[in-house]
């Protein structure tokens, strides 16, 4: 039981970090209205429409750099230093919160902010994921989400109530505390492993009370070159080697799927959808019940993940979101045509907004992540991570700014219909491609990929 509760204390101290990566993402919703109001502006002038939308985009030019650092280093100086060097990005981003003074720091501030959420995040699914026991590796990988739309949620909620440098130093504790935590963690046994250091491995393993798997650690990382992590010979192993080749296959297309599905572009659609809707909420309200609502539904998937299945759970998910998305197009397709019937159906956008948000966090939002955190060999899990979640966010990021031309060119209909075919497509591709992992140490992982 105290190595449990190790585990779990080890995972709530990386999950620190998780927590300012998703406050990253919020961040920007109640600063920018901040920042076009001098009386509330650290700056002298008002932002333009053109430095809006490079205050949203740079966070995830940062985002897709950053997981390339980690997959680069995790092999050569470990995962904590990662974890680390990711804290410190992110404590970095929040001090030039606290002293901005002109537009370039907060372009600085999304750039770092996006470096650190890309390092973290990576490094976070890399380490739990090896340091976990197989009976609840679903469900403290399951947890990271968890965490980082709470910290999505808090930016949603302290943002628009308090000033401009408060929002800094409403974190700048919280950012300080995860630095020190990630200090006292223990390296990740399968690092050692690669570096061939037996007595170090079984000590972290005996302290993580797993110490029955020294072997099988050792063995899911056989004829692994240390310093391969400095070449190219680690990127081509991604695509030689079969089980990495099907994980990367199954990784990838899930992320992908997942970003398709349109979650980006429904989140900055929501508030619009709201007001279609007839709903008198304020526009910073409607983005907290939205947060909260996918928070509760993320907080179902540790219970089930365990017991049902990363595969269930992918399936019914999807299932409802291509639901709920194709019941909002259908809703945009009537107003189109000026239906008679859209007057008594106005709570229709709300109603599938919310299933859609739900029903996306109990299984799609969360299980690709943990799915990459798991299926990866261990010489390559550092690489093959970064290649799936940069490979995502480029296409989030795609999806969103692309967003408003699909409409104006598509219309809200088609848009949400194709949005409802890729989940569908998601559904398929699980049916059909994704094996279960629930039970499987990633030694058993790997044997399986293999086959």
């Amino acid at each position: 039981m105290s190595a449990m509760r190790t585990q779990l204390l080890i995972v709530a101290c990386v999950n620190i970090g998780q927590f300012i990566d998703g406050y990253s993402v919020g961040w920007s919703a109640p600063i920018i209205p901040k920042l076009q109001d001098l009386s509330q502006s650290p700056l002298k002038e008002v932002i333009t429409d053109l430095q809006v939308s490079w205050i949203g985009s740079l966070l995830y030019l940062g985002s897709i750099v950053g997981p390339y650092i980690p997959s680069y280093l995790s092999n050569i100086v470990g995962r904590k230093p990662c974890l680390l060097f990711g804290g410190i990005l992110n404590l970095t981003s929040i001090i030039l919160i606290v002293t901005t003074k002109n537009i370039a720091m907060i372009f600085a501030i999304r750039i770092i902010s996006g470096l650190g959420m890309g390092m973290v995040t990576v490094s976070n699914l890399v380490y739990v994921g090896e340091i976990a026991s197989t009976n609840i590796r679903g469900i403290l990988l399951t947890s990271t989400s968890i965490v980082g739309i709470s910290g999505t949620l808090a930016a949603y909620c302290v943002g628009p109530f308090v000033s401009y440098k408060m929002t800094g130093y409403f974190v700048l504790l919280i950012n300080i505390v995860h630095v020190i935590g990630i200090y006292f963690i223990p390296e990740s046994p399968v690092y050692y492993a690669i570096k061939g250091k037996e007595i170090e491995a079984k000590n972290t393993l005996r302290s993580l009370g797993r110490v029955e798997d020294l072997e099988s650690i050792f063995e899911s990382v056989r004829g692994t070159n240390p310093d391969e992590a400095r070449s190219w010979k680690a990127w081509i192993k991604i695509f030689t080697v079969k089980a990495n080749r099907r994980s990367l296959g199954i990784t990838l297309t899930l992320c992908t799927l997942q970003q398709t599905s349109g979650v980006a572009a429904v989140l900055f659609f929501a508030t619009t959808i709201f007001q279609v809707a007839g709903s008198s909420i304020r526009p910073d309200i409607a983005t907290i019940v939205i947060g909260s609502t996918r928070l509760v539904a993320s907080m179902i998937a540790p219970f089930v993940v365990e017991r049902a299945g990363r595969r269930i759970l992918l399936l019914v998910s999807t299932a409802f979101c291509a639901c709920s998305l194709s019941i909002l197009g259908t809703y945009f397709h009537l107003a189109r045509l000026q239906s008679s019937i859209i007057s008594e159906i106005g709570w229709l956008p709300l109603l599938s907004l919310i299933m859609y948000f739900f029903s996306y966090e109990i299984g799609f939002g969360t299980m690709p992540s943990a799915l990459v955190g798991e299926m990866f060999r261990g010489n390559a899990r550092s690489t093959g991570s970064a290649v799936s979640m940069t490979t995502a966010w480029l296409i989030g990021f795609g999806v969103a700014t692309s967003f408003g031309s699909m409409v104006k060119i598509l219309g809200g209909d088609v848009t949400f219909w194709i949005f409802s075919c890729s989940c569908l497509v998601a559904f398929m591709f699980t049916l059909k491609c994704v094996p279960e992992t629930k039970g499987k140490s990633l030694n058993e992982i790997q044997e399986m990929l293999s086959r």
